[in-house]
């Protein structure tokens, strides 16, 4: 790999590939029609996630939260999809003849050095997601400072603003000559350049990798971090294995590799303003979490994708179509955001059912707010008492309230208890401290139950279902 590895963001024809020479390139036009199709079924998968770099992960929030199969796939899928942007995409062919692959002896010898160079990226990438699930206690007291906030979607701003290009986001020249001295011809060799292949892809991994990275730390899981970590890099790997161990030849780049840059700013958007949205909640003031609001949103994603966010170049004519494009993109970004958000909301308490000749209509769940109001309340009444810990930037907390809490069952079962809901959103304040020892949290979320007499009868530190929940609440007097 020599310094002219490095790519900027031109949509740049890729070298051509393989035994099969530049033959593969025909049908361009009908692979770029497939490639913005799959792009569109994906952005459908990953609507509902965007939230992820957030409250849970970024690129793949709420969506990860339905198990590590579907957390493995959303990486994969991010890896593929980062692979086919400009500043990674002309780099496979380039790469594939540095390791040696071109030139080997057998199919089993290039699939071999193939091989390597895919688990070099594993390594590099796994490794970076455990460091990120292992030092994950320090994400929760980061994000509560606004300043740390604005400074994320400030990152995120900058990446969508260079997906857009306004700038190339790429490493230094002196470092990129280093790298491209390293690895060679040989298994090893092709393993190291892995490795630095993947540094050198840095720059446009980040839209994805850094809401992932965000997510895990977040949910401090070592072995989710393992596997969220191998599939993006299998997935960025992938079409370099393919060319080097069968000499797949690859559509020609072109307009298509933009499309793939503008749908990443649009995302990196979004993902912005959800991180603003815990610091400024008027962002997110007009979502409504009904169905009729939803709808309307995704229709007007998809006016605003028609209007030309993803398919138009800024370099396609004049000022006619520079301004469909902006409005475009400020139409998607608008409504997607708000589409999440909405997807983010407690669902709307079923009504309580009127009461019936003299009848007294049934109680349901009431939060307090104040710890000490409602632990007097509960010791005067010999209730027992439901405290939860929560806090803006704690994603699973508001799963919590948007599904354990908010359903109707629970809330007819623990009506009889004193409930509160205690903010840690500030670690900083010496009274969140307090009553955060006081009940020995060590993070969130955290739901505490207590029995009328006061014993502790239950603690939850990740999220449960309505179910799990239900379950722990029978027999509590």
């Amino acid at each position: 790999m020599t310094a002219s590895t490095r790519f900027k963001g031109s949509a740049g024809a890729a070298p051509a590939v393989g035994r099969r020479g530049a033959d593969g390139a025909a049908g361009a036009p009908g692979r770029a029609l497939a490639a913005l199709a799959a792009l569109a079924a994906l952005s459908v998968l990953a609507s509902p996630a965007l939230a992820l770099a957030a409250d849970q992960p970024d690129l793949f929030t709420r969506g990860l939260q339905a198990g590590p199969a579907f957390a493995g796939l959303a990486a994969l899928a991010g890896g593929l999809l980062t692979c086919l942007t400009p500043c990674v995409y002309p780099m496979i062919a380039i790469t594939v003849s540095i390791f040696g692959a071109r030139e080997a002896k057998s199919r089993r010898e290039a699939m071999l050095l193939s091989t390597s160079f895919v688990l070099g990226i594993v390594v590099l990438f796994t490794t970076m997601l455990v460091v990120a699930a292992l030092t994950g206690s320090l994400f929760g007291s980061v994000l509560s400072n606004r300043w740390v906030i604005v400074g994320i979607a400030g990152v995120f701003i900058a990446m969508s603003l260079s997906m857009f290009g306004a700038f190339d986001m790429a490493l230094p020249d002196s470092l990129m000559q280093r790298l491209s001295q390293v690895g060679g011809i040989g298994y090893g060799g092709a393993f190291l350049l892995g490795l630095v292949s993947g540094l050198v892809a840095a720059p446009c991994t980040g839209p994805v990798l850094t809401g992932i990275i965000l997510w895990i730390g977040k949910t401090q899981s070592i072995g989710l971090g393992a596997l969220v970590g191998a599939t993006f890099a299998i997935g960025l790997g992938l079409p370099f294995w393919l060319v080097g161990a069968f000499a797949v030849a690859l559509p020609k780049g072109g307009k298509w590799m933009l499309g793939v840059k503008s749908f990443f700013g649009i995302v990196m958007l979004v993902v912005a303003l959800y991180f603003l949205k815990t610091t400024f909640p008027a962002l997110s003031s007009l979502a409504q979490p009904t169905p009729q609001f939803m709808a309307i949103m995704a229709g007007l994603v998809v006016v605003g994708l028609l209007l030309g966010a993803v398919h138009l170049s800024w370099d396609d004519g004049g000022a006619g179509v520079k301004a469909r494009k902006g409005l475009g993109i400020a139409l998607t970004v608008a409504s997607g955001f708000l589409l999440v958000a909405s997807l983010d909301l407690p669902r709307l308490a079923s009504p309580v059912p009127s009461a019936v000749a003299g009848e007294a209509a049934p109680r349901q769940l009431t939060w307090l707010h104040q710890e000490p109001v409602a632990v007097s309340k509960a010791k005067a009444e010999k209730r027992p008492l439901l405290v939860d810990f929560t806090a803006e930037w704690c994603g699973a907390c508001k799963q919590l309230d948007k599904d354990t809490f908010s359903d109707p069952r629970v809330m007819a079962k623990a009506a009889h208890f004193v409930a509160v809901k205690v903010d840690a959103t500030d670690d900083e304040d010496p009274q969140v401290d307090a009553v955060k020892g006081k009940y020995k949290v060590v993070g969130l979320p955290t739901v505490v139950i207590y029995d009328s007499t006061g014993a502790e009868r239950k603690r939850f530190n990740d999220f449960v279902g309505p179910d799990v929940f239900l379950a722990a609440l029978e027999g509590i007097e």
